[in-house]
């Protein structure tokens, strides 16, 4: 899993409320396990039309935020079914951080486990990063995860919390198969041990 210590980039308004895991990535795309390719199909239903057209209005299809890393969004990000597919489309695409006011709870799971920065702020900082974000691809936040701090583009800085474990995965790029590896001595001493007290297994 890539690290996530600061990351400085466009961050794209999306304030709609509500917006969920199907229309993050639609039903039709969730027949691969694979990781990679989603991001094409990232907002599917409201980036393109029923011709494959990109749809002017929507924010990721505007010049401004095609190369957002960042999306400050309305509340209850993420709800809807659990597919994990969703943070993978996000990740895909390039985004690394979501700012709301609120998460779906298994949404916000999965994020960290897949690189993404989930950030919960009161409404009123989530509105005035709304604002900032609209302003374009001239106006960048910097998410700095070592500190707990969003810093909007006119230098306006907010906290946030984060859980330590979490934070410390993100930070040193460790989902859960790294973590598991951290003890991969131990587990081959376990197994060493275990072969010789059972052969036969």
């Amino acid at each position: 899993m890539d690290k996530f210590e600061t990351l400085t980039g466009i961050a794209a308004p999306m304030p709609l409320v509500n917006i969920d895991t199907d229309m993050i990535i639609p039903k039709q795309f969730l027949k691969t396990i694979k990781r990679s390719g989603l991001g094409a199909n990232l907002f599917d239903e409201m980036r393109f039309d029923r011709q494959g057209n990109e749809i002017p209005d929507f924010v990721l299809n505007q010049d401004a935020y095609r190369s957002a890393e960042i999306i400050v969004a309305g509340d209850n990000f993420g709800c809807g079914s659990s597919r994990e597919h969703a943070p993978w489309a996000i990740k895909d695409f390039g985004i690394r951080c979501v700012i709301s006011t609120s998460f779906a709870d298994i949404f916000y799971n999965n994020c960290f486990k897949n690189g993404i920065l989930p950030i919960v702020l009161p409404e009123e900082a989530v509105d005035l990063l709304m604002k900032d974000a609209e302003k374009g691809a001239n106006a960048r936040m910097t998410i700095d995860l070592e500190a707990q701090t969003v810093t909007a583009s006119d230098g306006e800085t907010f906290s946030f919390d984060v859980d330590p474990f979490r934070k410390r995965c993100l930070i040193e790029g460790l989902d859960d198969i790294g973590l598991t590896m951290e003890k991969a001595a131990s587990i081959d001493t376990f197994e060493a041990q275990a072969s010789q007290a059972r052969p036969w297994v």
